[in-house]
């Protein structure tokens, strides 16, 4: 009892202690940092059921397949580790920033005992820092900056607000070295405007926060650039107390501002990271080599693209790419929330998105951007068959389908339908294409896997055929993440330190359990000790859960059982709608079932089976070799090895891995890749006669053992 009252009576002390666990800080203790007992109603709601919620998320994405460091950016800590952190090696030092952010929250969240303020209050609290902040905005010529050398940044529009918001930032040096280029040697001083009331305080707030102490005496106590470049956006509404009290959008504009500045920082320091050094900027732009024929001088003959911007980064590097190789682009966006279907689930940023491909056009010299709705035809592609495989219980990928059959499926087929003529369809996948031909055959698109192992999307772009790929070119292919980053910093992209997006395109911020949910319901059935046969627990639909889950498995099973895990999710059975599970997934129990399976539609990118797969084809049955082969089970890094064994008419097969998987689900794709290369040869889908298979031997080990009992 004591500890949770301790995390509920402390304001974000759980937030800061994560915070200064990670960035090794040597920092006064939560009670004289956070000494205040006054709560707000909605603060108090969202203490009490931060940590638990925190927890849960960790344990709901137990089925999302992430590396280590993806993992840890979704941590609550107020400040991103030292070995992430934007430009610097250096000890992180940022207990200025703590105390000026609780010098502001103290200050709209005063301590009066135990009265509750309202949220109503709160939020006219913060329209009157707008307000004072406007009548008098801070300047470079205060007293503080007299004599120093300032570095002032272009006023800029922050992207991914409500409201239009502006803002410019102004370091002050506040060392003896004048030209010291040192981020710890600069305070930060924010102007700006809003036209929102709202918008306008969050402002004012960001701007008090980062102002820190002013004093020339004690500098210890300024915040400096280098604190600012090492705090993490997300969590600065939580950090205040306000997250649960602003709207999302509120919440995401504020992180938009803190980014924004931390972008002109960066670019006002030669020693930072959005300053890329010329010579490497040249290097990369001369690599791009999109096609070789054409004429930089032909302003007539431009090959025209057709490029399918989303308001990421990727895409709008790969625009500005294309036109850098003389090619005539328009822009195009794609709508495909659902929004009769999904409004009422939560957000969908799609008209930020809208809004920032937009800028993206203008600060490119006004490319054309059409926006195109393609609703009806996602809804018909791509969320019915999601809809129906996770009904049939099996993993969808409507990543895979929505490349295959809208961007560049229906994309390409509106595109014809409207006269339009475009000589190539372009995105910013990360995925490389080449040409090859053989016996004076047309040529055809062979696609290979990216330089970058965690950005490669070649897995997502397996089921692309010839047809689509003749017109298809990834511009930045080629990169690493970090390369386009250092591009988008070199164009000066409006959108250049947006965050990558998570999740799947036509959610949103929705969550997929809340999507099949409102699409299926809750059909529950018993959760099964794979090995016993024993009841151990109630899901609420087997669409909830997939083979290879561990983490959020234990909310659906009998405290009892809970205490016996760890739990793995281990197979299916819809026709009795039982989830079963297993505390022994690693033990010689599960082996073959984790490393030998069948897979269906198998389908290849030249279009023909692979001739080393075959051993004679001359006779009506074709003979089929046992091939080796790499793998991705899933999207990410991981190769896996292994064997391939076509059979009957090819569009089956047998593998078997070189070791156990972490969890093979019907439904999920398999892409083969030729071994020890990086070319995508085909992908295939994972058979539920994996499950039949494994059921039956299941179903006859607990007769015999019954029958022996």
């Amino acid at each position: 009892m004591y500890i949770l009252f301790s995390l509920i009576s402390c304001n974000s002390v759980f937030l800061l202690s994560q915070a200064f666990t990670y960035c090794n800080l040597q920092h006064p203790s939560p009670s004289k940092l956070y000494p205040s007992n006054h709560w707000t109603e909605a603060t108090q709601n969202y203490v009490k059921g931060h940590h638990n919620t925190w927890l849960q998320s960790r344990e709901d994405n137990s089925d999302v397949e992430y590396n280590n460091d993806e993992h840890e950016s979704k941590l609550p800590p107020l400040f991103v580790e030292a070995k992430e952190s934007r430009t610097y090696n250096n000890e992180v030092s940022t207990s200025s920033l703590l105390h000026s952010i609780e010098r502001v929250r103290k200050r709209l969240l005063p301590n009066n005992d135990d009265t509750i303020i309202s949220n109503d209050e709160i939020l006219k609290q913060i329209v009157q820092e707008g307000i004072k902040f406007k009548q008098k905005q801070p300047s470079t010529n205060d007293n503080s900056s007299d004599g120093a050398s300032t570095l002032s940044s272009e006023i800029e529009r922050v992207p991914g607000c409500i409201a239009t918001v502006h803002l410019q930032t102004t370091l002050i040096n506040i060392s003896d070295n004048l030209s010291s280029k040192d981020p710890k040697d600069y305070r930060v001083i924010i102007d700006g405007n809003a036209d929102a009331l709202l918008s306008g305080g969050l402002l004012a707030i960001l701007a008090d926060i980062f102002s820190g102490n002013r004093s020339h005496v004690d500098n210890t106590k300024v915040v400096s650039a280098f604190d600012i470049l090492n705090l993490d956006p997300e969590t600065l509404t939580t950090s205040l107390g306000l997250q649960s009290i602003l709207s999302r959008g509120r919440n995401d504009g504020m992180a938009s501002m803190v980014r924004v500045v931390q972008g002109q920082i960066q670019s006002l320091l030669n020693d930072c990271k959005d300053d890329v050094d010329n010579s490497k900027v040249i290097q990369l732009l001369e690599s791009t080599t999109i096609t070789s024929n054409i004429d930089n001088h032909d302003t007539i003959n431009k090959p025209s693209v057709a490029m399918l911007l989303s308001g990421g980064v990727d895409s709008s590097v790969a625009l500005h790419l294309l036109l850098r190789q003389n090619y005539n682009v328009t822009a195009f966006y794609l709508r495909i929330w659902l929004e009769d279907e999904l409004a009422h689930l939560g957000e969908c940023p799609w008209e930020d998105d809208l809004q920032v491909c937009q800028e993206v056009c203008e600060h490119a010299g006004n490319v054309p951007l059409e926006t195109v709705s393609l609703g009806k035809e996602y809804r018909e592609s791509v969320v019915q068959y999601t809809i129906e495989e996770a009904q049939r219980g099996r993993t969808p990928n409507p990543d895979i389908m929505c490349n295959s059959r809208v961007k560049f499926g229906c994309f390409l087929d509106y595109i014809e339908e409207s006269g339009m003529e475009f000589d190539y369809i372009a995105s910013g996948h990360y995925a490389r294409l080449e040409d090859v031909t053989e016996h004076d055959m047309p040529a055809k698109k062979r696609l290979f896997r990216a330089p970058d192992p965690v950005k490669d999307q070649s897995y997502f772009l397996c089921a692309l055929t010839q047809q689509q790929l003749s017109k298809v070119i990834f511009p930045i292919g080629t990169y690493q993440k970090s390369e386009v980053r250092e591009l988008a910093s070199h164009f000066q992209l409006p959108n250049r330190n947006r965050p990558d997006s998570q999740g799947l395109c036509f959610l949103g911020k929705v969550k997929f359990d809340d999507f099949l949910s409102s699409y299926l319901g809750n059909r529950p059935g018993d959760v099964v000790d794979a090995l016993n046969g024993e009841v151990i627990g109630r899901h609420n639909g087997l669409w909830y859960h997939t083979v290879g889950q561990r983490k959020g498995i234990g909310k659906v099973m009998f405290p009892l059982a809970t205490a016996r895990g760890p739990w793995y999710v281990v197979a299916k059975d819809q026709s009795q709608d039982i989830v079963y599970v297993s505390n022994r997934y690693d033990e010689e129990d599960f082996a073959k079932a984790r490393s030998e399976f069948e897979v269906e539609d198998v389908r290849w990118i030249l279009g023909g089976t692979p001739t080393e797969m075959i051993i004679d084809d001359s006779s009506e049955d074709i003979h089929w070799k046992e091939v080796r082969i790499d793998m991705k089970i899933r999207h990410g890094p991981r190769i896996v090895k292994g064997s391939l064994l076509l059979k009957d008419d090819g569009l089956t097969g047998n593998v078997c891995l070189d070791i156990k998987d972490g969890g093979l689900a019907p439904g999920q794709y398999v892409v083969f890749y030729k071994e020890d290369t990086d070319e995508c040869l085909g992908a295939g889908v994972i058979s539920e006669k994996h499950w039949s298979k494994y059921l039956q031997d299941y179903q006859e080990t607990t007769f015999v053992k019954a029958k022996g009992s």
